[in-house]
């Protein structure tokens, strides 16, 4: 098992924050309405998620600080009307949304006490955590879906780190006994469920 400390995941979190707008700040409307590497979502959908993503983080941060629970989001219901309703938004408030959020977050999690990091709260799949693993799931997010946004970023441009943590993350969450050999950008990209170059691998289905 992969250790990475809280200052990793920071780090992180900043890593594909920034892949991540700059890919945005390269996409056209009629660019953000193409299909994403995701079934069914155009980037505008992902793009949504991503913003919607740091906003439902945030309410983890603000449970951290305050010790009052603040679920992600309300409903299932309510995070997938969220994402379609973002993805109506014009490539112009992607554009600001999606960096606002991601800012909003970062300003959020650097205003916690050492305290306040340990605090227990529930993630959107019913975990306690303890906050700390708030930047971690951010990281996750923003790093594979600069990948899934479908302009040209591959988990080879990841941190090999941070596809290390991956991976180890993946594989207890997936209760697998083995992994594939092969380059590490490759099993990563096989265990997220994306596309990959490993051959004579089983299908693992999808994850996040």
């Amino acid at each position: 098992m992969s250790v990475h400390t809280h200052a990793d995941s920071l780090r992180w979190v900043a890593f594909g924050t920034a892949l991540l707008t700059e890919q945005l700040a390269a996409l056209d409307e009629r660019e953000m309405t193409l299909p994403c590497g995701l079934p069914d979502w155009t980037r505008k959908h992902l793009l949504a998620h991503v913003a919607a993503n740091a906003d439902a983080l945030g309410h983890l941060v603000h449970w951290a600080a305050t010790g009052e629970p603040t679920p992600m989001y309300s409903s299932p219901a309510q995070r997938a009307a969220d994402i379609e309703s973002g993805a109506t938004l014009s490539a112009s408030e992607l554009r600001t949304w999606v960096p606002r959020s991601a800012q909003h977050l970062t300003d959020a999690m650097a205003g916690l006490t050492e305290q306040q990091w340990h605090t227990e709260v529930r993630t959107a799949q019913g975990r306690s955590v303890p906050a700390t693993e708030i930047p971690w799931l951010r990281a996750r997010e923003v790093c594979v879906h600069a990948v899934d946004l479908g302009t040209g970023v591959r988990f080879a441009d990841l941190p090999e780190d941070f596809l290390t943590a991956l991976v180890a993350d993946i594989s207890a969450k997936r209760e697998l006994r083995a992994i594939p050999d092969g380059p590490l950008p490759e099993v990563a990209a096989y265990l997220a469920g994306r596309s990959h170059s490993l051959a004579d691998v089983p299908d693992l289905g999808p994850w996040l």
